[in-house]
């Protein structure tokens, strides 16, 4: 039995705004630190942009406002603050949140945050590394003698950010299906059985993510295959043990002898 009294719900209002400050401070000095390198940050996010263009003076980078090459330089900022900042982030929400869980659920915890960090890292680099130069040849592939390709930088950011965003989400598939099958909300024959509706929607939804073009989008489907099917890997190693086959009511079992059994093996 808890004898502990639960915290009054002002002192987790307190405690909540407290970690959110630091949170704060925290990506503000994040923020700093990064706009002082704000040209080179904006540069290696745009290299896959840049590569693709080669040589053609006919296609550039260009900024339509006087504002918008400031106001991109403090979003980049901004990003890399954000990113420079998780392991804070991640230590200020685990601990407001470590008190309310049992011991087995705070076990898995953090190597539930590690791994989601892993893999959200694994697909933006993939989506940057992979699909941004196929991707950025295909469109730029549009230009003619007459019709320059001249992206601006606030519309270049919005794309590679919402896009690498997409890519590290959806490569959390593995984590999300494998942790379902722990809490035994889905199951290995669940997966197996409905793979083919699954593959329908990567397609559907890579379609919907990606820009409409079949390289981008056949670039982001088959990845989400093969994540699924480590997925129903993991979920056969780590997901809850069925123990439906299992008749728990056998008295001939070994594992759970009768008293009479138990009896007669004595001497």
């Amino acid at each position: 039995m808890l004898t502990e009294e639960k915290s009054p719900f002002t002192e987790h209002l307190g405690e909540l705004r407290d970690r959110l400050v630091r949170s704060f401070i925290a990506v503000g000095i994040g923020f700093v630190a990064a706009y002082f390198f704000k040209e080179k940050l904006f540069e290696i996010l745009t290299a896959p942009l840049i590569t693709a263009m080669g040589d053609n003076e006919n296609t550039r980078m260009i900024f339509t406002g006087l504002p918008e090459a400031f106001f991109t330089y403090l979003k980049v900022s901004l990003l890399t603050g954000i990113v420079l900042s998780t392991p804070v982030l991640f230590y200020e929400f685990w601990m407001f949140v470590s008190p309310g869980l049992y011991r087995t659920e705070k076990k898995y915890f953090l190597p539930i945050v590690f791994l989601s960090v892993f893999f959200f890292a694994i697909g933006s680099s993939f989506g940057y590394f992979i699909v941004f130069p196929y991707g950025f040849k295909f469109f730029l592939g549009f230009a003619t003698d007459t019709i320059y390709a001249m992206p601006s930088m606030k519309e270049y950011l919005s794309f590679a950010s919402k896009m690498l965003l997409a890519f590290g989400f959806v490569f959390e598939l593995p984590l999300v299906l494998t942790f379902m099958a722990r809490m035994g909300l889905v199951t290995v024959p669940f997966l197996k059985k409905n793979r083919k509706y699954a593959l329908l929607l990567f397609f559907v939804g890579a379609a919907l993510i990606t820009p409409p073009d079949v390289v981008t989008q056949i670039m982001m489907a088959l990845p989400l295959m093969v994540l699924y099917e480590i997925s129903i890997i993991g979920a056969r190693v780590f997901g809850k043990k069925q123990t439906s086959d299992i008749d728990t009511d056998d008295p001939e079992r070994p594992e759970n002898p009768s008293p009479e059994d138990t009896g007669n093996h004595k001497g």
